[in-house]
């Protein structure tokens, strides 16, 4: 994509994913992780490849990319953000067996806080949806909270 939606992808993530809410992202994630076995990783992509067009198909590569399915008990879980296209995914392994439902849920509360311009405040407020999701079904491990895992960082694409 090129032209406006390349341009309003630059600017959402300069005025809105500054490094105070990339260090609170990293801060919530570290710290909700202490309670179960699964990983999540955020990726927020400014402006989306020309080579995928379909946003869940550019999740998936994301995924792949960035190792999320390489855990002890397939436990990752991908929230991505296309900014220029206003799209956001969940990619969850197969240890992670949530109904798609509960995925979609968080989706939809999040744009609706990016709709509002409340774009850290949806963001955490998803990573807490999504930490509840993984409680539920990723059962802690002795080393949970060491951060043996995935980087807690939100990968800027």
């Amino acid at each position: 994509m090129t032209g406006w939606s390349s341009l309003e992808g630059q600017w959402l993530r300069r005025r809105h994913f500054t490094s105070e809410v990339l260090a609170l992202i990293a801060e919530r994630i570290r710290d909700c992780e202490r309670d179960h076995g699964g990983e999540l990783v955020v990726a927020i992509e400014a402006v989306s490849p020309i080579h995928e067009r379909d946003s869940r198909m550019r999740a998936m590569e994301v995924f792949g990319r960035l190792r999320v399915w390489d855990t002890a008990e397939r436990s990752g879980v991908l929230l991505y953000l296309a900014l220029d296209r206003h799209r956001i995914e969940i990619i969850a392994d197969r240890g992670v067996p949530a109904d798609t439902r509960e995925w979609e849920a968080v989706c939809a509360r999040l744009q609706s806080r990016m709709a509002e311009k409340a774009y850290a405040e949806g963001i955490l407020g998803a990573i807490d949806d999504i930490e509840a999701i993984m409680r539920r079904y990723c059962a802690a491990r002795p080393d949970s909270g060491t951060d043996g895992g995935l980087s807690n960082e939100a990968v800027l694409l």
